[in-house]
């Protein structure tokens, strides 16, 4: 093991296309966050752009600003745990790898805030500004698990901050508009199998079969660390109309905007440092992979926020009934491709995502048991927006069926608290990280194989006061 080797070019590519499939996380999925008000949440959110009945409205349907009749301050905390188990089903090591174990739980406890303030103007005019987190996701694995190599922590955080305005036009209908201003920050990890680099190299590097025997040999389970962390902030809109048909009837619907995002961050790696003691072949094969691939750099990113249309009816039924239906509609068709690339224009991974247009469908009910409290039930079916055959270990994502509870106490006329609680149904979800068996593939990063069983738990409560 004396010889040094120096990687041809078309070597050096081969092995930086090799090993991008695991050096760098992907992009997760199915990362819309519905938990934007404490009140809607016991309802499944069920007729949100129609039954204006708290600040909250300003993200549901900025025009329904126009129902409330005094300045109301909303404060709401959603505490959300999702679980997310793998279970093997044909999984595969990679190269001078140990297969690991199954990861664990890798849901956690995650807190949402939401905070509300509206302001009339006068009978038609009202104001207000909201603050929120619409997108996000934190999942993280067991260390040493056999989908290390595709995931281990993903994080996405983001703030919105929207002011709007409604107006109380003629014939009952009342319009609004509001601009968004987001701040999103992102933070992926995940391992890179580090020996199975340093032998690919030797092999195109021209090394013999006792010498690859040799490189194999000294350095079995060799991993690096990838992170890649990213921000930005970006802008959009919302608009919206509330129509009142009568007979304690309302009919809504509200859009908001794509946002367009361009992340600005960073790549590393925490490569092993290799002992002088294994040799000067393996030393330079370490170099050559480096230099090849993975290295620290400037990363940035370009992902579109898909556009979001809800479509409510609510009705009163009596004074002890309300029913409320919503149709909501996601536009996640926008994100099909995710790439990282680097400050000198190259490559560093590029991820098909394909994501499919979604509808989630919802039905609620509230009974008004007394002047003081109020009980509210839901249901409603999400569709994801992943499909089958690119569906990742970030975010192992499929339909979902909600079924919702909440009840609201009124202590005074100026104040409302509501407490609500869900439990999200998830479908077993499939995964296969190497669907057409590519050896280069299961080299790199193995082959993640089996199916995932997951479901989330919401808890909610939300303060409402009027001056």
């Amino acid at each position: 093991m004396t010889k040094s080797f120096t990687l041809s070019p078309s070597a050096r590519a081969v092995v930086s296309l090799l090993f991008a499939v695991g050096a760098v996380p992907a992009f997760a999925a199915g990362f819309q966050l519905n938990e934007t008000s404490g009140s809607g949440l016991g309802s499944a959110f069920a007729g949100g752009a129609a039954i204006a009945e708290d600040a909250s409205t300003m993200w549901s349907n900025v025009a329904g600003m126009s129902r409330i009749r005094s300045t109301q301050v909303v404060g709401t905390l959603h505490l959300v745990q999702p679980s997310l188990k793998f279970r093997d089903g044909g999984s595969v090591a990679a190269t001078n790898q140990v297969l690991g174990g199954n990861g664990g739980d890798a849901g956690g406890l995650n807190f949402v805030p939401n905070l509300y303030v509206v302001k009339p103007i006068d009978t038609n005019l009202a104001v207000g500004i909201g603050m929120t987190g619409p997108w996000g996701l934190v999942t993280e694995y067991d260390a040493g698990w056999a989908g290390r190599f595709q995931a281990i922590k993903s994080g996405i955080k983001t703030i919105n901050i929207n002011p709007g305005v409604s107006y109380k036009a003629s014939g009952g209908v009342a319009l609004g508009f509001g601009l968004n201003l987001q701040h999103m920050s992102a933070e992926f990890t995940n391992q890179v199998n580090y020996s199975g680099a340093l032998l690919s190299a030797a092999v195109l590097g021209g090394a013999t079969p006792l010498q690859q025997a040799a490189v194999a040999a000294a350095t079995p389970g060799l991993e690096s660390g990838a992170r890649v962390k990213g921000s930005d902030n970006a802008y959009g809109w919302n608009a919206g109309a509330l129509w009142d048909v009568g007979a304690g009837s309302r009919i809504g619907a509200h859009y908001r905007s794509p946002v367009k995002y361009h992340l600005d961050g960073n790549a590393s790696f925490s490569n092993p440092a290799l002992s002088p003691l294994l040799g000067p072949l393996i030393g330079g094969l370490g170099a050559a992979v480096n230099a090849g691939r993975l290295f620290d750099s400037a990363i940035t990113s370009d992902v579109k926020i898909p556009a979001v249309v809800n479509l409510s009816w609510f009705g009163a039924l009596n004074d002890r009934w309300d029913m409320m239906a919503d149709a909501q509609w996601t536009g996640w068709s926008s994100i099909k491709t995710l790439s990282f690339v680097r400050a000198d224009g190259t490559v560093l991974q590029s991820t098909p995502e394909n994501f499919k247009n979604t509808w989630k469908l919802a039905v609620g009910a509230n009974h008004r048991y007394s002047d003081a409290l109020t009980f509210k039930g839901g249901l409603a079916f999400d569709r994801s927006p992943v499909q089958t055959a690119f569906r990742t270990a970030r975010l192992p994502d499929a339909d979902r069926t909600w079924l919702t509870a909440g009840v609201q106490y009124r202590p005074n006329p100026k104040m409302t608290v509501d407490f609500g609680a869900a439990y999200v149904f998830v479908k077993k979800a499939t995964i296969d990280s190497n669907p057409t068996r590519d050896p280069l593939v299961t080299a790199a990063g193995g082959l993640l194989n089996g199916s995932y069983k997951s479901n989330t738990k919401i808890l909610t409560a939300q303060v409402n006061y009027a001056f």
